[in-house]
Order: C-alpha cells, then structure tokens, then sequence
C-alpha cells in the first residue's frame, strides 16, 4: 500500500501506518502543483522586494530587521543552523517519521511557499528510510517545534544526523547511501520546514492510537475483575446509560456486557449485593469519560494533521500572505493534557478493583491476598504496592503542561503551549498504565481460578491468554518477572485480539 499526500485526510492510523510501519507515501499530482504555484507567486514577491516574514526578514524578536539580497540566501541556513538547538538522546524514528509525514501534508495544501524539491526530498527520505537523528527534548511547542524540526532541515543541506538500514550517519553519507539528492535551502525553505507543531502532533497521534487499544483492554481487565467479585451487573444496562447520554459510557456499558455475555453471573445464576462499591459500578461512566476525551483529543489532532500549521502563509489565489500564528501548539496541548489525564484516571480505577480482589473483607469470598497459604505466603500483596508507585508517577506527570508557559526570545513569543512537555509525559503515563493493567490482569486471572462458576466467553479467552504468560501463583515466588511479562503483554494487545477474535470488535 501507498499513502497518498494530498493535504487532507490524514488520520492517525495513517500517521501509524506510515511512521511505525513504513508505508510507503507519494505526493498527489494535484498538490505537486499547488506548490509550484504558490512557490511561482512567492518569488515574484523576493523580485519586487515585498517586505515578508521569515523571508526578507529576520524572526522573532528581530523580524523588524530587513535583509538585503545577499542575506536572503545565507539567511535560512543560519536559521536552521540557530534552531537545531535541542538537546537531550534521539527521540524514536516513529516521532520524526510521523512529523515528517504531517508537514509533507502541511506542505500540499500550496500555502508554505517552499520549493517543490523539498517536499519531494522529504517523500523521498520516507520512503528510502532515512531518518533525522533528533534530540527528545528543546521544543516549547509554539512557533512550531522548532529545535526538532531544524534536525530535520540539516538533511537538506546534507547536514547533521541520520539512521539508515540501523547505522547513525552522518546527513550527507545517510542520503548518499540512499540515493537521495540533497535540495539545499533557498529563501523561505527552512522555514517552510520548521514552523508548525509537527512533532508533538504526530507524537499525539501516535499516543492516541496506543491509547484507545489501553482503553478497551481496561474493560477486558474490569470484566474479568467484576466476575470475580460477583458484582451486580445492572448498572450495565444499555438504557441506563443511554437515558443520560453520554456516548463513551454507552460504548463502554456495552463493551463489558459482551465479555461477560454467556457467564453465569450475566444469566443470573450467580448471588450479587443490590449495590456494589464505585470502582465496580461507575466503571463505564469513567472508562465513557476517558473515551469522551480521547474521541475530542483525536478530532483536534487529526485537524492539525490537515491544517496549513506554518507562517508565514501565502494565497496564491490572491497573491497574499499573512503573518499570523497558526504554529501555535495550544490546540492540540490542551486536549492531550486532558487525554493523559483520562489515562491516569482509568488506571486509577483499575487499581481499586485490584484492591478489592486482594482485601479478604472485600473480596466476597476470596482468600486474603489471592493466596491459599495466606500468614505463609503474601500473595498478589506487593503487586498493589507496584500499581501504587506507577500510579503515584502518573498523578505527578498529569499536571497539566499547556499552562506552563514561559515567555521567551525576548517577550516576542511571550505564550507558548509546551506542547511537547505534554506528548512526552503523556507516554510515560501509558507505560505506567501497561504495567498497572497487567497487575490488574494477573490478579483478576487469580481470582478467577478460585471461583467455580462459568465466565463470559470474552472474561474466559482473557483468562486463557494470561495463563500463557503467567502461571497460578500456588506458592510466593518473586513477581517481577509476572510483572513485566503482563505490562508487554498489554503493550502488544494479544489479548485484545484474541478476545475480539472471540466475541467481535470492541467498539
């Protein structure tokens, strides 16, 4: 398969496809012109000497100084030279690929005002695997993702870093050992590359289809917990939810209705309480409101995926261009704020149950620490502890960054979003949340193997892929290992496929 460019459409399985799968990507013909067109106008405008932004002057606090002919053409190799200024190891190849991919789509709207051969040279390093060694960190997420994206430019000088075929190379043996031309950087181009919030967008999407997959395997981990707690299933009826409205707790309701659907506690045969605790009643109101502020989160990125995120822009239709600050990373910091928040929540939740199932006097029945020897041997005890640290670190990482702005290049950008603080910590709360849903798991597993009564089909097919990795814990052994087989169980979503292979899609 190849993904065509076209400057609209992009959505973030397309970002995943072609950044962690490497699909390969092609230019329409149609947006081929359009950058041509808008190139043709732009340098009408250098001729006639039209004062523009990033062009003919400097940025930022200096975009009142005025270039002269000779400067124009050395300008925006100094720009790119000034900007690469990140710090910190490589970011993974899928981040750099993905913003790749964004700002190729920014650029075939015709609105940048850049060459054609660096929107083809970039294809092209897409599609032959060469990837710019970029710094994690340096970016505050306003007037693009500048520090990163300037990495990326040095290619087009053949400059800087890359990684092709697994070497670190330099830019220029990296393109060379691929074949690919190096354009170089005339007036505009370095800009036209680097002044969009490309990076944290494409790491945003990437976390939020990782995200969705977490969400539906935490229903699987509350169905089979809820199983084992005997717990009154009529808060999962489809018309309570529905009567209040909303969509992500309808979904969810469902979701866990068909994992236990064929069980004995579905069809009535188990004994339950009329009222059970919150963390076993109110889980579809919760995991609903964490797929309510994923479905807004993932509505705002993929409108940044397809927007003209640049400046200055230009409207060759109209033979303008504007100053303005589409580069802004705000709307897609504040929702991704809130989308590593929902995570941090629903892992919350899943800890409780855990609990439960580990305290005698809430367990309806189950040993003490899910242990037959309980005083001899502690159990699933310090698994809880483990949970509780993970969760401890995702309630620190959750404070929001798209409020922390610090003003900089002398007040001119005196708000930026510190959009990239927030895509960072945002996978570091999922990586915490793979491991706190795999202790949920393992527990809600061992819970199981005490009762004697039949579960769901979907409960039942989680069970039967968790007992691949992890034995029953008959005696204490050390538990790390069980610990970090279930998080990369999580991570890979072979429950999740296997379930759904049983019962259907998860929605």
């Amino acid at each position: 398969m190849t993904y065509i460019v076209k400057g609209s459409g992009l959505t973030i399985e397309d970002i995943v496809k072609v950044a962690r799968h490497n699909e390969k990507v092609e230019l329409h013909p149609e947006a081929l012109e359009r950058i041509k067109k808008c190139r043709t106008m732009l340098e009408k405008k250098i001729e006639n000497h039209e004062i523009m932004y990033g062009v003919n002057t400097g940025i930022g606090e200096f975009s009142e100084v005025v270039l002269n002919d000779d400067q124009v053409k050395d300008f925006q190799k100094y720009l790119i030279y000034n900007h690469a200024a990140g710090i910190g190891e490589p970011m993974p190849l899928e981040y750099v690929r993905g913003a790749m991919l964004g700002r190729i789509n920014v650029h075939a709207h015709g609105n940048s005002g850049i060459r054609p051969e660096i929107t083809l040279t970039l294809v092209e390093m897409l599609n032959k695997g060469v990837t710019p060694s970029v710094c994690r960190k340096g970016s505050v997420g306003a007037s693009g993702d500048l520090a990163p994206m300037s990495q990326i430019a040095l290619l087009m000088m053949g400059e800087g870093k890359a990684f092709y075929k697994g070497e670190l190379l330099s830019g220029e043996e990296a393109m060379k050992k691929a074949g690919i031309k190096t354009p170089g950087l005339m007036a505009r181009d370095g800009l036209g590359i680097i002044n969009g919030s490309n990076v944290l967008t494409a790491m945003s999407a990437l976390f939020l289809y990782d995200a969705f997959h977490w969400l539906n395997q935490a229903e699987i981990a509350a169905a089979m917990s809820l199983e084992a707690l005997k717990a009154n299933m009529g808060p999962y009826t489809k018309k309570l939810h529905e009567v209040r409205g909303f969509k992500g707790a309808v979904k969810s309701a469902e979701n866990i209705n068909r994992l236990v659907s064929g069980g004995d506690l579905k069809e009535g045969r188990v004994p339950h309480k009329v009222q059970d605790a919150y963390s076993m009643r109110s889980t579809p109101q919760v995991i609903g409101a964490a797929r309510d502020a994923l479905d807004y989160a993932r509505s705002q990125v993929e409108i940044e995926l397809n927007g003209v995120g640049d400046n200055p822009i230009f409207f060759p239709d109209e033979n303008m261009q504007l100053s303005g600050a589409n580069f802004q990373g705000t709307p897609v910091s504040l929702p991704m704020d809130m989308a590593g928040i929902a995570i941090t929540m629903v892992s919350v939740m899943s800890e409780r149950r855990m609990n439960r199932l580990n305290n005698p006097a809430l367990s309806v029945g189950l040993p003490p620490f899910l242990t037959k020897g309980a005083g001899m041997f502690s159990g699933l005890m310090l698994s809880q502890y483990t949970a509780d640290m993970q969760i401890v670190e995702q309630r620190i990482l959750s404070a929001p960054a798209s409020v922390q702005s610090i003003p900089a290049a002398a007040d001119q950008e005196d708000f930026v979003s510190m959009g990239m603080n927030t895509a960072i910590k945002n996978f570091q709360i999922l990586d915490n949340a793979y491991g706190i849903l795999g202790i949920e798991f393992m527990a809600a597993a061992q819970a199981l193997d005490f009762r004697e009564y039949n579960f769901g089909k979907g409960v039942t097919k989680a069970k039967e892929v968790i007992r691949k990795y992890v034995d029953f814990l008959d005696i204490d052994r050390p538990l790390y290992n069980d610990h970090n087989a279930m998080k990369e169980l999580v991570k890979s979503c072979e429950i999740l496929e296997e379930v759904e292979k049983e019962i259907g899609e998860l929605e």
